[in-house]
């Protein structure tokens, strides 16, 4: 009776044994290891895509249900444009900007900053979400490794410094304003009458602090994020240069995820891209700068942007529409 009895309860172990695929109850229920992904940008909250972009990553890891551990570095990890994109084509991290330095990254995208050819925001979000960014993703991919998650921008710049209102090109002359380490950012600058001071983002307040520049450009949002207001008593709304720079993946890495995780990191971008678009037009105004700016002991002036324009367009568009024909066909054209 005990031998039967025995026999029963080893038929019994050995069939849930089976349908369990050889594990133990409490080894089916554990959970896989979350797969870690750093995530380094040059700047902390509340610089307007840093907000964004922690979000973004405490919501990629929420909704992804355990599996992913997106992990933001908000100046901390890599502190500089270049560093981060090498970490991501090198697949040391997984996902970094080049902030500001896009146009030194990719030089496909240095055409869009070329001054006032940017027409709105609207025509600008017109593109990156359309034809011309699935066309910058494949390009990217292809030749560097990287998928593109999606475009935003730091919205258009305008002129800080320490010295006058900058009100027309002429208030431009004997002015050093630092410009990012791009060729387009010089020439805009020198272009319209200012002498270009090329320097990474870190050193431009202890710069403009010892005197070493007169001042800079930022859009509003990043006027204020970044603490200009602290080195400089003007602000002058010139809207001279759209900022557009892109958020990616090393290509091997984005391939590892499964297709519900790469949904995902597109649904949850596009959020993201939402929320930094707000951040920066919904203060790109006249108005709004004033409002903003002016209780911290900017004076903020509006310049006459038809003037700039005139001279963007005589001197330097012509260089850039050769350099980029084909592209720049389709930039005018998209409405």
């Amino acid at each position: 009776m005990r031998g039967r009895l025995f026999g029963a309860v080893a038929v019994v172990l050995l069939v849930a044994v089976a349908l369990s695929g050889g594990r133990s109850p409490a080894a089916g229920q554990a959970k896989p290891t979350p797969k870690k992904l750093d995530f380094p940008h040059v700047t902390p909250p509340p610089e307007s895509s840093a907000t964004a972009f922690k979000w973004m990553c405490e919501e990629l890891t929420k909704r992804s249900g355990g599996a992913l551990n997106v992990v933001f570095h908000g100046g901390t990890l890599l502190t500089k444009e270049l560093e981060i994109m090498d970490a991501v084509k090198s697949g040391n991290v997984a996902l970094g900007n080049p902030a500001g330095a896009a146009c030194t990254v990719f030089p496909e995208m240095c055409v869009f900053l070329t001054p006032y050819l940017v027409r709105d925001y609207n025509h600008a979000y017109a593109m990156f979400n359309g034809e011309i960014g699935r066309n910058l993703d494949e390009i990217f991919q292809k030749k560097y490794k990287v998928k593109v998650l999606f475009f935003y921008d730091y919205g258009f710049r305008h002129f800080w410094n320490n010295r006058r209102p900058i009100t027309t090109p002429a208030d431009l002359k004997g002015l050093k304003l630092r410009v990012q380490q791009g060729r387009v950012f010089a020439d805009t600058v020198n272009g319209l009458g200012a002498s270009a001071v090329p320097m990474p983002w870190g050193e431009v307040i202890p710069a403009a602090q010892q005197g070493v520049i007169d001042g800079a450009d930022l859009p509003v949002v990043n006027i204020n994020a970044l603490k200009a207001y602290e080195v400089a008593k003007y602000a002058s709304m010139t809207y001279h240069n759209y900022g557009p720079t892109v958020l990616v993946m090393n290509l091997d890495i984005w391939r590892g995820l499964t297709p519900d995780q790469q949904k995902l990191f597109l649904e949850v971008g596009r959020e993201a891209q939402a929320k930094i678009r707000e951040a920066t037009e919904t203060v790109d105004s006249f108005q709004k700068a004033k409002e903003i700016l002016e209780p911290k002991g900017m004076k903020v002036n509006q310049a006459d942007v038809a003037s700039f324009r005139k001279i963007a367009e005589e001197k330097i568009w012509p260089q850039y529409r050769q350099q980029y024909a084909e592209m720049w066909d389709k930039i005018v054209n998209t409405r």
